[in-house]
């Protein structure tokens, strides 16, 4: 894939999928020593030991129609390239967490890419449920983005209003440009 957000984006589609109710995406920079870290973790249904050691294979998936699944394996191997490491925790009935490192300054490193479009598309295919919490950081600095925060003064209305969506692109897109520049 050519950008780290349509990685995150089909991998939280997994969550979605095992029917998570708050999925935590925690991308963090660690200028310092060279580090940038994605972390996904949901609290759906989670896997079960066996096929936990088969998920890193392309030919592991439960979905019934296609039998093919390459949105982990292909990010284990781009954690692998770029001089990272892959883990994979996961319980039955508790959830799943995947974390994934990478050597910030790596050449095959691909871009971060869109991500207030990745949130944006997370919630217009998902406007009332699950809750998504985005936590971007670089070194000290943070932003956090959390649709239950959002929901609440909205009452009942869907995330994937176009006024709503559009709101939320602009103040993710700015939230991460803040933590960016300082």
């Amino acid at each position: 894939m050519p950008e780290l957000a349509l990685h995150i984006l089909d991998l939280v589609q997994n969550s979605v999928c095992a029917g998570a109710t708050l999925i935590v995406i925690t991308i963090s920079l660690d200028t310092r020593n060279d580090r940038l870290t994605i972390t996904i973790e949901d609290n759906g249904k989670g896997m079960s030991p066996e096929f936990l050691e088969k998920v890193t294979s392309p030919f592991a998936t439960s979905r019934k129609t296609r039998k093919v699944g390459l949105g982990i394996p292909m990010f284990k191997q781009l954690s692998e390239m770029c001089e990272g490491d892959f883990s994979l925790l996961s319980e039955l009935g508790r959830g799943t967490k995947l974390q994934a490192s990478f050597r910030a300054s790596h050449m095959d490193l691909p871009p971060m890419g869109d991500l207030p479009g990745t949130v944006r598309t997370l919630l217009l295919g998902n406007p009332l449920t699950p809750d998504f919490r985005l936590i971007y950081r670089i070194d000290e600095r943070e932003f956090l983005f959390d649709t239950a925060q959002i929901r609440q003064p909205l009452g009942n209305l869907p995330l994937n209003e176009p006024d709503i969506l559009d709101w939320i692109g602009q103040y993710v897109e700015e939230g991460l440009l803040e933590v960016q520049n300082g």
